[in-house]
């Protein structure tokens, strides 16, 4: 019962990381090129929110119950695929915690601009691009580590029997 519960959260709290993502970028994404800076902002700042609500408390149990599972499961941490999506996560993270200094940002930029009835100013435009191409490799690494979970007991197994197949007869030295 334990396991099931425990897995349950973990697929629970990855759905609502990716969701939530995968959602406010696309509004945002939306918003930004609607060019109503009115709408910009309140996009902007539901965005920061929806990372408050939904993402920082996924971003705080994914690991927990990652872990978790990996102890019920008797795993180990140096399983290569378990390795890999760590570092993938982190990463992904990294990106976030910037991405998210930039949605507030954008949205103290939005909102000071409202009243002047003016465009939204250069500056923007440039964290926006950063905020975009900072989504890609995050966005990557997150459907990377869903991969991962989905197909964990052949990663190493798959790795091993391609390196030995491909890689290894290479690196036999022949006379």
């Amino acid at each position: 019962m334990e396991y099931l519960v425990i897995k349950w959260l973990h697929i629970l709290s990855a759905t609502l990381l990716f969701g939530t993502g995968l959602g406010s970028a696309f509004y945002k994404w939306r918003a930004d090129r609607s060019g109503n800076t009115h709408a910009i902002y309140i996009t902007n700042r539901n965005v920061v929110l929806a990372d408050w609500l939904f993402t920082t408390p996924t971003v705080l149990i994914q690991p927990i119950t990652g872990f978790w599972l990996l102890h019920l499961l008797g795993l180990s941490v140096l399983e290569p695929w378990v390795m890999l999506s760590l570092i993938l996560f982190i990463s992904a993270g990294l990106c976030w915690l910037f991405v998210v200094y930039l949605q507030i940002k954008m949205r103290d930029i939005a909102y000071k601009t409202i009243p002047t009835k003016k465009a939204l100013p250069l500056h923007y435009q440039q964290l926006a691009k950063i905020w975009f191409w900072l989504g890609i490799p995050a966005f990557t690494a997150i459907i990377m580590v869903y991969a991962l979970m989905v197909i964990k007991p052949t990663f190493a197994s798959t790795f091993i029997s391609t390196f030995t197949t491909t890689v290894a007869p290479m690196l036999v030295v022949t006379n």
